[in-house]
């Protein structure tokens, strides 16, 4: 399923930075002159908006220096392995998510935990928009790589990986320091369609592969030097990241 990219579904941060919602799902653009960095592509279905979003901010998609993942789930590298194909575009994340990113296994939630978790509010609308964006399809990345060296990345916005396993074991937030923006994936959220809350959170429990360990990995983002989170699903939030976090902390505690 695909709709056509809204003005609205792209937020300029800044001159360099750009987030995007696609179908429930956010990717970013940091551009750097005529290349850029994409993070994250969304689901199956949402490969047409994330060419048009690159288009809008005028990026060719040839000159996407690298695709970089948070994490492996469908709704996020669902456009990644066409980029790739098409324009030869590197796919990187952390060594722990690449087999998951190859589909040597696949670890997200199980339609039995929807099933499980259908009476609650959201869960049932959720899952049949997941299936009609391609969230069950089969999108293996065939060539995904681990970051070439710790520490900053050779690409736009010199994105600073920060692993927060929990949500995925190889989940990675992205620090661009001299931008004071964090890119945090799942590892925390805003909003999400099955949750009843808003603002800075954790998913709910049946989408993380260990809830201690995502719950954990909050105190991983706590010291991060930025004032802008850009989310993997809900709307920016302009405050620190310690904020942040101590808010979704204390949600995920009640």
């Amino acid at each position: 399923m695909s709709q056509p990219l809204r003005d609205e579904d792209i937020v300029r941060v800044d001159d360099q930075v750009f987030l995007v919602t696609g179908s429930n799902t956010n990717w970013v653009v940091v551009k750097s002159g005529s290349d850029a960095t994409l993070i994250d592509t969304g689901y199956p279905g949402d490969r047409t908006r994330v060419l048009a979003s690159l288009a809008a901010v005028g990026v060719e998609p040839q000159d996407v220096t690298a695709i970089l993942v948070t994490h492996a789930h469908n709704d996020h590298i669902g456009g990644a392995q066409r980029i790739r194909s098409a324009y030869g575009t590197p796919v990187l994340m952390h060594e722990q998510e690449v087999p998951h990113a190859r589909r040597e296994f696949l670890d997200q939630v199980s339609v039995g935990q929807v099933l499980a978790n259908a009476w609650r509010p959201g869960v049932v609308p959720w899952a049949v928009h997941a299936i009609r964006s391609g969230g069950t399809a089969h999108v293996p990345v065939t060539d995904p790589s681990p970051f070439p060296a710790p520490g900053p990345l050779d690409l736009p916005g010199a994105p600073v990986p920060v692993h927060t396993p929990g949500h995925t074991g190889g989940h990675c937030a992205y620090h661009l320091p001299g931008l004071g923006v964090l890119i945090s994936g799942d590892a925390l959220v805003t909003a999400h369609p099955t949750s009843r809350v808003q603002g800075p959170q954790l998913l709910p429990g049946m989408f993380h592969t260990d809830r201690e360990q995502a719950l954990a990995a909050l105190t991983l983002l706590e010291p991060v030097d930025a004032d802008t989170v850009l989310p993997g699903h809900g709307p920016l939030h302009r405050g620190t990241v310690k904020e942040a976090v101590v808010h979704a902390r204390e949600r995920a505690t009640r």
